[in-house]
């Protein structure tokens, strides 16, 4: 657990054989073809663009590889980026009590606003940032993903952070680890089960907004970058189900590829940093990282990179001696200075809601803020209700998978593709359904709402549920504990910060996923659900930005009450049983 950054380091006195072997030369072309194809796609995202300028998306079947690599480049970029905004975010949040009291709230808000809300402030600093060229619009893109996987995993990396054990944070202080050191060796590793889990839903979290994040629509403005989700809202605007069709079989070959090329070693590598003493029977399997193992250049690539990467994080670390850290309680000044923060924090929230009455006032109107509250409330009651049934679903169903590591790697690619899935997808037969037997859209377009995000839940209780340590499974047995009881004393309580981490990010991403199920369109053919998410992309549509901030305003309270008020609360709750 402490050595995180010397896993695969080189032996000193072996004798080094600098000569390939038949996996080296196995891997070689895999590893080209990643790169050169990388390499094209990053070429296309600078080519020459004028605003107004048509970009023509083809339903040529043969078009589907180029446009799986424009998305799945614009993906990974967009994780690259959610994994250092969540190193930060999580690791300033969890050291400082001054910082967590402005971060987690922000955070709550952050992830309340929906993509369109983001999108539509974004384009245009990206696109002046970068004028005549294409580019501009690809950051606005990726920018957009982005806040569709930073949230959930940034929160994720911080409730780990906050629930090491305490045995390890004694150890940590045994050897006298700096805040840098301690990170790295010890938090890091210990998040990194779950924060893996997290990564995974995070790419199946892009996908489920990717449709808006390519075709871009926004005060008049259509532009469509060449991707899978352009590709599927052409093909909805051309009521075209034949290549819908196709894209649901590119989009599954995608997740499928980037599943056994780097999700799935990436989990093997880091069963190695679970919890306990003996591995039990939990671990994961690669072909890949087996055959890079094997390889004799690339495990000395893998031993030059540890190495490298011990030595440069070795620059930051501490002196190696305990310090004694100065009492906050020593002067009256350090007494002060907590209720100083919390009060000047009380000003700034008096100060947005006396700039939210302000702005209400003049420019959208008491009864249009009443309207858009009470379309809060609609939402609020689906998103709770089917947070629940996903839950009553879904976590028996996680734990049952996470004891079981052969299955798990079995349902995985299947899991990511469930969760990738796109709500858009559906609209055709959701479409059909609802105007052939003349159902209420008010009622049924909601479960649309939680077909994305409830994947959040299966991923994090699997990936609390694979941690649970051999030893603690063997002594129940050994009790005899079976039933309800079992789960009672054993598996609820050990998944359950897990579980809280999925339920808020899924309460957030059900908000956000409100604008999509609440207002499906397919051809001609629109239903509309009453609620906010409809609302919010209705004034989107018309370009009305005054109403559009109203609404995510007012999601964003509702969120936040919800969380603070609610899920935080379970979340403490969640703290105080790891200790």
């Amino acid at each position: 657990m402490f050595e995180f950054f010397d896993r695969g380091q080189a032996t000193p006195n072996r004798v080094q054989v600098t000569g390939p072997n038949r996996w080296d030369w196995v891997l070689l072309p895999l590893v080209l073809a990643l790169l050169g194809a990388a390499a094209y796609g990053a070429m296309q995202m600078a080519r020459p663009f004028v605003l107004g300028q048509p970009t023509p998306i083809a339903l040529d079947i043969g078009e589907l590889p180029y446009y799986l690599l424009r998305t799945t480049l614009r993906m990974f970029m967009a994780l690259g980026c959610s994994l250092l905004f969540s190193f930060v975010f999580a690791a300033v949040a969890a050291k400082s009590r001054a910082a967590e009291k402005v971060l987690i709230p922000l955070l709550d808000i952050l992830q309340s606003v929906p993509i369109l809300g983001f999108q539509a402030i974004a384009i245009a600093p990206f696109i002046a940032l970068f004028p005549g060229s294409l580019l501009g619009v690809e950051c606005a893109a990726i920018f957009a993903i982005f806040t569709s996987q930073a949230w959930n995993m940034a929160f994720s990396l911080y409730q780990s952070m906050r629930t090491v054990p305490a045995e390890l944070n004694e150890a940590a202080q045994v050897f006298c680890l700096s805040g840098w050191q301690r990170f790295w060796r010890l938090e890091l590793p210990y998040a990194m089960p779950a924060l893996l889990w997290n990564m995974m839903m995070s790419m199946s979290g892009g996908w489920f907004f990717l449709v808006a994040a390519e075709a871009i629509s926004v005060a008049g403005q259509d532009i469509k970058l060449p991707g899978i989700g352009a590709y599927i809202a052409v093909a909805i605007e051309q009521e075209n189900g034949r290549a819908v069709a196709w894209a649901i079989v590119a989009m599954f070959a995608g997740i499928v590829l980037y599943d056994q090329l780097f999700f799935r070693p990436l989990l093997a590598w880091a069963d190695k940093f679970r919890f306990e003493e003996s591995q039990g029977d939990t671990g994961q399997r690669s072909w890949l990282l087996d055959w890079v193992h094997r390889g004799r250049w690339t495990r000395e690539a893998g031993n030059r990179f540890w190495a490298l990467m011990r030595s440069a994080l070795g620059w930051f670390g501490g002196t190696g001696k305990r310090r004694s850290l100065p009492d906050p309680r020593s002067t009256p000044m350090r007494r002060a200075l907590p209720r100083m923060w919390d009060a000047l924090l009380a000003a700034g929230a008096f100060y947005a809601a006396l700039r939210l009455v302000t702005y209400i006032h003049a420019d959208v109107g008491w009864a249009e803020a009443g309207h858009v509250f009470l379309l809060g409330l609609a939402t609020l009651v689906r998103v709770m209700l089917l947070i629940g049934l996903a839950s009553l679903v879904w976590v028996p169903i996680a734990v049952w998978i996470g004891l079981r590591p052969r299955y798990s790697q079995r349902v995985q690619a299947v899991a990511q593709f469930l969760a990738a899935f796109p709500v858009n997808l559906l609209f055709p037969i959701v479409v059909y359904v609802l105007v052939t037997y003349r159902l209420n859209p008010n009622i049924w377009l909601s479960p649309l709402m939680v077909f994305g995000t409830q994947w959040y839940i299966l991923f994090n209780v699997v990936a609390g549920a694979s941690t649970i340590p051999t030893e603690l499974r063997l002594a129940s047995d050994n009790l005899r504990l079976t039933g309800w009881l079992k789960w009672k004393r054993v598996y609820l309580p050990a998944v359950f910060p897990a579980y809280v981490t999925g339920a808020i990010t899924a309460s957030g991403g059900s908000w956000n996923a409100s604008i999509v199920a609440e207002y499906v369109t397919w051809g001609k053919t629109t239903l509309v659900a009453h609620g906010l998410g409809s609302y919010i992309k209705q004034m989107t549509d018309a370009g009305d930005f005054h109403r559009i901030a109203l609404g995510i305003g007012v999601m964003c309270i509702f969120v936040m009450i919800l969380n603070r008020f609610f899920w935080r609360r379970l979340y403490e709750l969640a703290g105080n049983r790891s200790q």
